[in-house]
This record gives C-alpha cells, structure tokens and sequence, in this order.
C-alpha cells in the first residue's frame, strides 16, 4: 500500500505499508494530521465500518473501490479498471495533455494503456509482472528454481539461473519494445515499482513518473475541491 499528501497536484511526503491492517495503518496518519478530502482506491470493496472510520477522518471521503464506481465514470473510465489503473491513466492524461500516451505499469502485472490526443482511454493489455514470471517458472516446473531479479542481465543464459533470467527480462523487453514500435508517435510513460529498472535498458526517450497512481488520486481529490469552490 501507497500513500502520500498531496497540494493539489504537488505530492507531499509519501509512505509504504505491507500488511493487512490497512485501515490501521491510514489511521496513524491521519492521527497527526486531518486531510480536507481523503482519497482511497481499495482493490477489495470497503467495509461500511470502515467506510465509517475513515469518514470521521477527513471533511469529505472519496472511496474508489467496487462499491463506489460514480467517481470514475465521471472520467469516462470503463468500470473494468482497476482504480489504482484508472487512477494512473488519469494522471498520465493530466501531465502530458495533447499527447497521445501508451502508459506501463511495472508491478505484479505489467499494465499497458493507451490514451489519445483528445486524453480519451482507447483500452490495454495485462501480462505478468517480472517477479511473477520468475515465480511461474518455479512453481509450475518441478526442476527451475526461483531466480531474482538481476542487475546484469546477459544475451545468452550460460546456466539454468542465467537462462532463465535472460528469458524473463529480455521477454519483458521484446513486449516493450513491440508496443513502442506499433505506436511510434505516442508519449511512452513507465511507472510503477520496476519502472526505473526497464528505464534503465531502454534505447527510445521515456518519462519515468514513478507515482503515478498517486498523482491521480490527488488529481481527482483536487477536482473535488476545486469544484467545491
């Protein structure tokens, strides 16, 4: 879990949480300090009794989660997204307006969306993330081990381990490089926890904005106040 405060579109300080007491930990922050509007996107729907909790928090709550869609329709998002997805098209859309983009997300997937130059969504690809592809291998073979990520990565595996590193990441790159090619005048953004790794072996000019989500999430809270005014 990520969470940040945020000035409009100026994020603040931000912080990391893994666990299971979410709600716990969205407390202990806002004990120190009451955000105006508290923006959630949740994967799992929110609980009336955290709902409750949280609302006591803030002046005006914004749940984005299965049970509260209202929010992103306004944007023309198609109710499939995820909300931390959506949140990061949004963003993209907001940063580079005028642009058409294609957006990854390095995470456990690999999200790629496209918008174009009017910043309406066109739609995108799921594949597995780098981490569960090397977790796949392991799993759902009774021989491969489970390799890390690697900082070198070679052309040619010499060894079971490299073999499987260079397949991973260099599947990974091949995939990038496919859509880049197939939409060569588009704005590539990457964000998400592995961005900055792929940036790093990219030959094309990039941006890396590695808190995208979070940027969308202030993106729509700001247009709630803004609009509140």
């Amino acid at each position: 879990m990520k969470a940040a405060w945020s000035e409009s579109m100026t994020l603040g300080k931000t912080f990391r949480y893994q666990g299971e007491k979410e709600i716990d930990f969205i407390l202990s922050l806002t004990a120190k300090e009451k955000p105006e509007v508290l923006a959630v996107a949740a994967a799992k729907p929110v609980s009336r009794e955290n709902e409750k909790l949280l609302a006591k928090e803030c002046s005006r709550l914004i749940i984005l989660d299965q049970n509260h869609r209202s929010t992103l329709e306004r944007y023309g998002m198609p109710d499939y997204l995820s909300y931390d997805r959506a949140a990061a098209i949004l963003a993209g859309a907001y940063l580079f307006k005028g642009k058409a983009l294609t957006v990854f997300d390095f995470g456990t997937t690999i999200n790629i969306d496209f918008v174009d130059v009017q910043g309406h969504y066109l739609g995108g690809n799921v594949s597995p993330g780098c981490r569960t592809r090397f977790k796949a291998l392991n799993r759902y073979s009774k021989t491969l081990p489970l390799v890390n990520t690697p900082e070198k990565v070679p052309a040619l595996g010499d060894s079971v381990a490299t073999s499987i590193e260079s397949g991973v990441i260099s599947g990974i790159m091949f995939e990038i490089e496919g859509y880049i090619a197939k939409n060569p005048g588009n704005i590539v953004v990457f964000t998400g926890g592995d961005a900055i790794y792929f940036a790093k072996r990219m030959k094309n000019s990039i941006f890396v904005v590695c808190n995208l989500v979070l940027m969308g999430l202030a993106l729509i809270t700001d247009n709630y106040v803004f609009e509140k005014l």
